[in-house]
């Protein structure tokens, strides 16, 4: 039997150094493998990738799907430090993961890239990261729609867990489509493993 990944998923720092610092401290303490940060990593104010100091200094592992807040320079200024998993996968021993870029829904060709890319992983597990969640899951308490295409791409992927974030009031939310663990992540981070 292979070693269980272990993840600390958060997401919506919105550019605060004190809650990166203590997700940091979270994930060392938890001892884990990979932090996943699913979206609004920056704040209010254009970032540099230094909100991501705290967890280079404890040397993590990071990915990371963009936000609504990260703009196409912050992306970049992100990749710096961490693996933007955006229609890329990456695994780790039986874990596979992959991400969907922010946007308020995704669009048919995003659907297809990621069909494609979803089916290239060769892990057992499977992982889907979204900043937005998927529509008719219990996040839309909030009144924000979930996305349609999004939800497809659960259905017919059958992903093990999807971690998706961007309603902050959602944080430690779980709930399933079909045999896909949905939990939504945010500020407080949520250790996995699988």
């Amino acid at each position: 039997m292979s070693k269980k990944l272990r993840i600390l998923a958060a997401a919506d720092i919105h550019g605060d150094i004190e809650i990166a610092k203590h997700l940091a401290e979270k994930a060392r303490k938890g001892k884990v493998d990979l932090v996943v940060l699913a979206g609004d990593i920056n704040g209010f104010i254009e970032g540099d990738g230094k909100i991501l100091e705290p967890f280079i200094k404890e040397k993590q592992k990071i990915a990371f799907v963009p936000g609504n807040w990260e703009s196409r320079k912050e992306k970049l200024a992100l990749k710096t430090f961490a693996k933007n998993i955006s229609n890329y996968y990456i695994s780790y021993g039986d874990v596979g993961i992959i991400g969907t870029d922010w946007k308020a829904d995704l669009e048919y060709a995003d659907l297809q890239m990621l069909k494609l890319n979803f089916k290239k992983m060769k892990p057992r597990k499977k992982i889907l990261v979204s900043h937005w969640h998927a529509s008719g899951t219990l996040a839309e308490f909030s009144g924000f729609k979930g996305d349609k295409l999004l939800r497809r791409a659960v259905e017919e992927l059958e992903p093990d867990v999807l971690i998706s974030a961007h309603i902050h009031e959602a944080e430690g939310i779980e709930d399933k489509i079909g045999k896909t663990r949905i939990i939504q992540v945010g500020r407080h981070g949520t250790i996995l493993e699988i």
